[in-house]
């Protein structure tokens, strides 16, 4: 081997590590091989197939644990009857929770609490290679991993919204809208945090499929 070789095998880490934590805000990360695995358990058991609403992507994989393998762009739910705007951008076990949580929880939900359809989630984030709520030095977020989704409202098929922030404590109907479908996310994504959690959730619903506790079968629900 060249002695040219040898000098950026021996500097390439270094390099990466200073590209890491020259980002503002830097973050923590930790190895953790269950990530690919499941994901590519999702990829290989065809979990998620691309329609005009689902496409996937390259991969966001680069010099730092950020990305995923294979994401997917998710334009809506429920077969096309709800929009996720702006698309959301979610590695391969995201997709069917959101979709689950969509037709099984939120539509119902607003049939029975609200008389109405919801047409349409708006998405505050999903996909974005930062710390937890975007603390300098914190652990990097799930957004992190294409692995959360953020929601601040839902638009009803009569034109009005709900948005988080101003319905929790709003109306009755609204409140017990979005306390429906959030204690409804809590059987299906393993951390639910909402306005009740702290004031970094005070206007969103966030979920994700985090791995909680020493054998990573716990939940978080707030």
């Amino acid at each position: 081997m060249s002695w040219s070789r040898v000098l950026v095998a021996l500097t390439l880490p270094a390099a990466l590590a200073l590209w890491a934590c020259s980002q503002t805000p830097y973050f923590v990360a930790k190895e953790e091989p269950w990530r690919a695995d499941e994901e590519r358990w999702c990829l290989a058991a065809g979990l998620v197939r691309e329609s005009p609403f689902v496409e996937a992507r390259a991969s966001l994989g680069g010099p730092s644990p950020c990305g995923a393998i294979r994401p997917f762009s998710v334009a809506a739910a429920a077969h096309g009857s709800v929009q996720l705007r702006p698309a959301a951008l979610l590695r391969c076990p995201m997709v069917p929770a959101v979709e689950r949580w969509v037709e099984g929880v939120v539509k119902p939900a607003a049939r029975r609490y609200l008389r109405t359809d919801v047409v349409e989630l708006k998405v505050a984030a999903s996909y974005s290679c930062r710390p937890m709520n975007n603390t300098h030095g914190a652990s990097l977020s799930e957004h992190g991993h294409a692995n959360a989704v953020d929601i601040s409202a839902f638009v009803l098929a009569n034109g009005s919204r709900v948005d988080v922030k101003s319905g929790w404590w709003g109306a009755l109907a609204e409140r017990t809208f979005l306390r429906a479908v959030h204690g409804g996310a809590c059987d299906i994504f393993t951390t639910v945090l909402g306005p009740g959690y702290d004031a970094n959730h005070r206007d969103h619903f966030h979920l994700d499929l985090a791995r909680h506790g020493r054998d990573g079968e716990g939940r978080i629900c707030k």
